[in-house]
This record gives C-alpha cells, sequence and structure tokens, in this order.
C-alpha cells in the first residue's frame, strides 16, 4: 500500500492497523530545537480519545505515546521525528462474524477490490485509529506554529444531524463538554438528541468546523500548490470526511459578487467569504475551513451487504463504534489544519527566505 504520507518539506508517514500491536507515525523535515514532550502530545490525543462519554465508541486506548527518535534532551534534533502508540483494547473477535462479508458504506469491498485482500478487524488501515498519528504530529505543528508566528487554531462541532450549534459562539466552552459545542445552550439538546439515537442503533453525520488565527500572508503558490486546494485534500484524507468549504464555501454558489467580494480598506478586509486564502495565497485573514462527516456505517441494524463469494447476505455489525464519527473529529482537523500551515511555512521560508 502506497500514499501513507503527506506534506512537502513537512512530511508526515502513518503506519499501523486498528487491531494491530501498534501503531505510529515519522516526521521528516521538523526544524531542530523545538522543545517538545509526549505529555504534550497526549494532553492533544485526550481530546480526541473514544471512551470519555457515552456518545462515543466504548474503545479506551491509553494512547501512551514514545518518542523513540528525533528528540534529544527535551528537544527536536532536526532529524525524524518517530512516535509509536500500542494498541491495548483492540477486540478482533467482534469481528469475525464479517470476516468475509463487505460491510455497506465502509471501504471494506473496495480494499478488497484493489488489494485482493483486507484486514477485517475493525476495518485494518481505513480505521479511524490512524487519526490517532496526525493528532500526534499535529500537536508538534500546533507548538511549532504557535511559537514562530503566533499562530492559533481552534476547531468546534458547527453542527450535529438537523441541529446547528454555532449560532451563538462561547470559545471557552468548546473544550469543557463532550461535543466540542461553543454553545452551552445546545449542550442539553445534543445529549438527548444522541441518547435517542445510541438507542434506535443508527447514526448520524456532522460538520465540524476549525479557524487559524494570524496566519501569515503570503503562504501558498497560484497554480498547483494553492494553500486552499492542500487543506481541501488533507481535510478529505481523513476518514468518513465527505465535503470540504473554504470560507463561504457552496454558500458562494448564491451569493452576488457584491457581496462575496470582501473588500479592503486602510483598516483591514470587510469580510471573509474567501476564507483568508485568495488566489491559492494567505491573505494574513483567519483562515476558515469546514468539513463534512457522513454517518458511521458500522451499525447494529442489519441490512443487505454481499459476501466474498458474491452472495447476497444480511449485514450486522458488533463491536463498538462511535454514533456520530464527528463528534471526536475537531482535533482531527486542528491537527491537519496545522500541519499544512506548517508544511506552507516552511515551503515559503525555502522559497522566499
Amino acid at each position: 500500500m502506497s500514499y501513507n504520507s503527506f506534506g512537502h518539506v513537512l512530511r508526515v508517514t502513518t503506519f499501523g492497523e486498528s487491531h494491530g500491536p501498534a501503531i505510529g507515525c515519522v516526521i521528516d523535515g521538523c526544524p531542530p530545537g523545538l522543545e517538545i514532550s509526549p505529555e504534550e502530545i497526549r494532553t492533544e490525543l485526550a481530546r480526541r480519545a473514544s471512551g470519555k462519554s457515552r456518545h462515543t465508541s466504548q474503545r479506551r486506548e491509553k494512547d501512551d505515546v514514545q518518542i523513540v527518535s528525533g528528540v534529544f534532551e527535551g528537544k527536536t534534533t532536526g532529524t525524524s521525528l518517530a512516535m509509536l502508540i500500542e494498541n491495548t483494547d483492540a477486540k478482533s473477535k467482534d469481528y469475525e462474524n464479517i470476516k468475509r462479508q463487505f460491510r455497506p458504506g465502509h471501504a471494506d469491498y473496495t480494499y478488497w477490490k484493489k488489494y485482493g485482500f483486507r484486514d477485517y478487524r475493525g476495518g485494518g488501515r481505513s480505521s479511524a485509529r490512524e487519526t490517532t498519528m496526525r493528532v500526534a504530529a499535529g500537536a508538534v505543528a500546533r507548538k511549532w506554529l504557535r511559537i514562530n508566528h503566533s499562530v492559533e487554531i481552534q476547531g468546534w462541532l458547527a453542527q450535529l444531524g438537523p441541529i446547528r450549534t454555532d449560532a451563538m459562539m462561547d470559545w471557552e466552552s468548546i473544550e469543557h463538554n463532550p461535543f466540542f459545542c461553543p454553545d452551552p445552550k445546545c449542550v442539553p439538546e445534543l445529549e438527548t438528541y444522541m441518547d435517542k439515537l445510541r438507542k434506535s442503533g443508527d447514526s448520524v453525520g456532522a460538520r465540524v468546523n476549525v479557524i487559524a488565527r494570524n496566519v501569515p500572508a503570503g503562504l501558498g503558490a497560484p497554480v498547483y500548490g494553492k494553500l486552499d486546494a492542500d487543506l481541501a485534500s488533507a481535510m478529505m484524507s481523513i476518514n468518513a470526511a465527505k465535503g470540504v468549504e473554504i470560507g463561504a464555501g457552496f454558500e458562494s454558489v448564491s451569493q452576488m459578487g457584491t457581496e462575496h467580494r470582501d473588500e479592503m480598506t486602510a483598516d483591514g478586509f470587510l469580510g471573509n467569504n474567501a476564507g483568508g486564502i485568495l488566489g491559492g495565497i494567505s491573505s494574513g485573514q483567519d483562515v476558515v475551513v469546514s468539513t463534512a462527516f457522513k454517518p458511521t456505517s458500522s451499525l447494529r441494524i442489519p441490512c443487505r451487504g454481499l459476501d466474498m463469494d458474491g452472495k447476497e447476505v444480511e449485514i450486522v455489525t458488533k463491536g463498538r463504534h462511535d454514533p456520530c464519527v464527528g463528534i471526536r473529529a475537531t482535533p482531527i482537523v486542528e491537527a491537519m489544519m496545522a500541519l499544512v500551515l506548517m508544511d506552507h511555512a516552511m515551503l515559503h521560508r525555502a522559497q522566499i527566505g
């Protein structure tokens, strides 16, 4: 399997499977001299972790990250920064009944058609467990961006199913509820909705937004190295992502040009429909990205599917699954934003000086 790496100057490679002995990542291109500790990375991993509330998968991994290379005396050395996390709470037996079946909505069928082989244990490489290492790598990028450019990145759950959650933005509340919801008044409604959803055995999608403040102007390139193109690619590489918007996104279709254009004055821009990116290059405004996540496909509700012999079968997925994958996606989209921005900041420095 190729394409386990992303980035240009800052390049991240992840490895490992959902139910394998461990998962890990290697970061090439991280500058030397950055102070980083396993504890800082564990803090970010804890934000993504499952099993913290009744609304997510009850798989409880320790996520005890080990930095196995690239750090000496608490600082990065400039060599490959490698991190490893052991899987400690995998229950592969939950998937025995579907080892020869293709779950609708999953990567089971397409992986098998491409490789002629698949790891049925929790989806193997296609599992969202892989995103753990993106968050670990993102913790490094976030700190570098904060130190070198004062960039601050904040994500939030903007919509869960039919419930829009960000009509009122209380930034402080995002980290104090299990949904990363910016409006405390919405939390009870989300709790009730998820309780009913979980009892029904069904799932639902979500929208996660992320904003990066203090992004310097000039990052990106006009043609094939567009900052927004790389951000869209990064977000779409996250499991279950089905759509990405930059700034006004699809609302641009119904806007008039006089409304959409972000007029400029001596005091700055009068709007940010562009999402902080013009012609593929950052404008110095906040970079704003929105990602849509589909409903979880692993359900205990029976459905029709095929087995490896092409026979129609009834499929019921057992095990521990998120009824809404978007609930835990906020730290992941933040990590991908950080990694892309750090990569482009280093590209800019390499070309412009």
